[in-house]
């Protein structure tokens, strides 16, 4: 799973016009061939016209699009252009090129320099292509960051740190799609990383996250969460997570080909940690250690088999630790885990 986009948007929709600071990610994963995208923004009203979700489109099985920064919307004209030159085989650099030479909105006289974009594929054979593009227009903070199958991007940000955080959080969770994705949009969990909302105390009032499998039908993603807007100071990722929370109980089956013995969800985590083994365990011990092999929590142990725990660990400080477990039926195991 390898690119994710960030986003901020100004609207141009029928007679109005918008100024929204939008953080967001678009990936890929080569191994099931999922798209997904996810983002948010602090925009008073985006609520009727759909959420922030409205900045990305994406093809089941070839791509995916986040186009922000200055748009207009009704129809938002150079996101439909961009899906129009993926479904015709452009890549997606190819598709920036394309957009700057044909730029069709007119908020800020069709120029190019104010958009943003953030696009991911797949080619012919099936490899994860990604490019971004942030117009020297684009109201600061604002930049994009790519990996091998993510892009990522943000304007009118609090500074470089919500994208590399942003980053840290979808390449450093272990699991699904969907759950780097969720790592990602934690990563941004922070006031003002749309800077509009520092003084609400929140990161922004709108998010949303979606993953289409390759079989999906077009506007029928696998998984789709929306936050349409949250009241005043009220955090739509906190929302977001708990709506996948719900989501990943109810309808998520552990495949544990080739991914050891123990998960954990959600990772990056805030409040609660699930855990889960492949095979029922009598723990004797549960320890976790930050960095420098320092204890930082022990917790009780429960002696009776089981295949589930779930661990408090809303305590903890921001950073890497390391869970380790002891029982009777595997001895000693540990997995890292990130608190964001």
């Amino acid at each position: 799973m390898k690119k994710i986009v960030l986003s901020l948007l100004c609207v141009l929709g029928s007679l109005y016009l918008f100024a929204q600071d939008t953080f967001s990610i678009v990936a890929v994963d080569e191994e099931t061939g999922e798209i997904g995208a996810a983002g948010a923004s602090c925009v008073d009203g985006i609520a009727a016209f759909g959420g922030i979700q409205l900045l990305n489109d994406i093809i089941p099985g070839r791509g995916g699009v986040n186009a922000q920064a200055w748009v207009c919307l009704n129809p938002h004209i150079n996101l439909v252009n961009a899906i129009d030159q993926m479904e015709q085989g452009l890549s997606p650099s190819e598709i920036i090129d394309w957009l700057y030479a044909n730029d069709a909105c007119s908020s800020q006289s069709f120029n190019p320099e104010y958009r943003q974009y953030g696009i991911v594929d797949f080619d012919p054979d099936g490899n994860a292509r990604v490019a971004a593009f942030t117009g020297a227009n684009a109201d600061d903070y604002k930049g994009h960051i790519t990996g091998p199958n993510y892009a990522i991007q943000g304007n009118i940000l609090l500074g470089e740190e919500v994208l590399t955080q942003m980053e840290d959080g979808f390449v450093n969770t272990e699991g699904s799609l969907a759950e780097k994705l969720m790592g990602a949009m934690q990563g941004a969990n922070i006031p003002g990383a749309d800077q509009r909302c520092l003084d609400r105390g929140t990161s922004s009032t709108s998010a949303f996250l979606r993953v289409y499998s390759p079989d999906d039908e077009p506007g029928s993603p696998s998984l789709e969460l929306s936050i349409l807007e949250m009241p005043f100071g009220e955090e739509p990722i906190d929302s977001l997570q708990s709506l996948f929370d719900e989501w990943f109980t109810t309808n998520s089956v552990l495949d544990w080909q080739g991914k050891g013995s123990v998960q954990v969800f959600p990772n990056p985590v805030t409040n609660e940690l699930q855990v889960y083994f492949q095979s029922p365990r009598s723990i004797e011990t549960l320890t976790i250690y930050d960095t420098v092999g320092k204890v930082v929590m022990e917790l009780s142990p429960n002696t009776v088999a089981q295949t589930h725990l779930q661990l408090d660990v809303s305590k903890l400080e921001r950073g890497t630790y390391y869970l380790k477990f002891k029982s009777k039926e595997s001895g000693i195991e540990t997995i890292r885990i990130v608190k964001p």
